[in-house]
């Protein structure tokens, strides 16, 4: 009756007490029969119920009448699903428009992480729709996760280590962030201020050489000092509360590695050209950095390896920030992979969205070249501008 199935056909109960079959026989009328089971028809026990008035409406309403109303299972489960359904429905319309996060809301189902977390369809909509909620203000303008959660959620701990909603959206926010597999306490750093939450403003750090600024703030001076030496200098997050400003007509070189950094001062010194180097990934520091230099009219131009993580970073950088790529399209590379300054190129492709032809070089020749093979193109650049 659970499953939804007709009482028809026979039912055997094996290992049968002496006492269950002597039952057995006196329900049906029949001789008490030797050996360890007993088979009844069902039909058999609906005749004899309707018939000998025990329960003229048969067996269905007899076990009713005798154990409660009986649960339909297929029912049951067919309703539950509708639940979890309707509960994932607020996710389904949040990502319909942001084709990044598709893969990631399949993945809470399809793993059924979410189901695991709030074993309650009720519970798991209100935690679906928290998240909801957080993703529509993602990425931000950096801010501490805290003063963030009270803004969006409206209290500062929604968004602690030990909450359920943290998990889920922090594997949003490597998908929004396009920050790569790592573990730790400074990856998971980074992979929050990828979409600007920050947990401290002194983690976050970004590495300079030779930014021309005024020196109307303690950044400001402390970087003109450092300009005057030739001397790079690391700046955290929280020392750009007040950005230094930029001398106006200013180009800033942007890199990927501090190897270049490291060698613009050693070869070159207060002679070389304004540098930022985001250390990989962008993060917090960097981006806010980079934006501050933009608004203050710096022409940025950035260069990145040529490997397929350098790809993921160049797509962040130049697609988020008003920088043009230097030294960083389909022919520069070519020049470089033709000297034989690579190694075997190794990964999944990720497509270059400011040169879609960078993408097919790169597929065909198979190496990868990092900035410190293409060094001597880049100090030369450093040093004209």
């Amino acid at each position: 009756m659970e499953r939804g199935a007709p009482l028809t056909g026979t039912v055997t109960l094996s290992r049968a007490t002496p006492a269950q079959r002597d039952a057995v026989a006196r329900l049906l009328g029949r001789r008490p029969r030797d050996g360890a089971t007993v088979s009844v028809r069902l039909e058999d026990v609906d005749a004899l119920l309707r018939r000998s008035g025990a329960h003229p409406e048969g067996l269905a309403a007899g076990v009713v009448a005798l154990t409660g109303p009986v649960r339909d299972r297929a029912a049951a489960a067919s309703e539950e699903e509708a639940a979890w359904a309707a509960a994932f429905a607020v996710l389904d319309s949040a990502v319909a428009e942001r084709p990044e996060l598709h893969a990631w809301a399949a993945g809470l189902r399809g793993t059924g992480t979410v189901r695991r977390i709030a074993r309650d369809p009720l519970v798991a909509g209100e935690l679906l729709t928290q998240l909801t909620t957080v993703l529509a203000a993602l990425p931000t303008e950096p801010e501490p996760v805290g003063r963030f959660a009270e803004r969006i959620l409206g209290s500062a701990h929604a968004l602690d280590t030990d909450r359920s909603l943290t998990g889920l959206v922090f594997g949003a926010a490597r998908v929004l962030g396009g920050v790569g597999d790592g573990q730790g306490a400074g990856w998971r750093r980074d992979v929050w201020a990828s979409v600007g939450l920050l947990r401290d403003e002194l983690s976050s750090t970004v590495l300079v050489l030779n930014l021309p600024t005024a020196r109307d703030t303690p950044t400001g001076r402390m970087l003109a000092v450092l300009h005057e030496a030739g001397e790079p200098g690391v700046i955290t997050l929280r020392q750009l509360r007040q950005p230094p400003r930029l001398r106006a007509g200013c180009t800033v070189s942007v890199c990927e590695n501090p190897v270049v950094v490291a060698e613009a001062a050693d070869r070159l010194g207060a002679e070389a050209g304004a540098l930022v180097c985001i250390g990989g990934q962008p993060g917090v520091a960097a981006i806010t950095l980079l934006r501050s230099l933009a608004e203050d009219g710096a022409a940025l131009r950035y260069h990145g390896d040529f490997d397929w993580g350098g790809m993921r970073i160049g797509n962040v950088v130049l697609g988020r920030l008003q920088a043009a790529p230097w030294r960083f399209d389909a022919a520069a590379y070519r020049r470089s992979a033709l000297h034989g300054a690579g190694r075997p190129l190794t990964g999944e492709p990720v497509a270059c969205a400011w040169d879609p032809e960078l993408t097919e070089a790169m597929r065909v020749t198979g190496q990868a070249v990092e900035e410190e093979h293409v060094l001597d193109g880049l100090l030369a650049d450093l040093h004209a501008g």
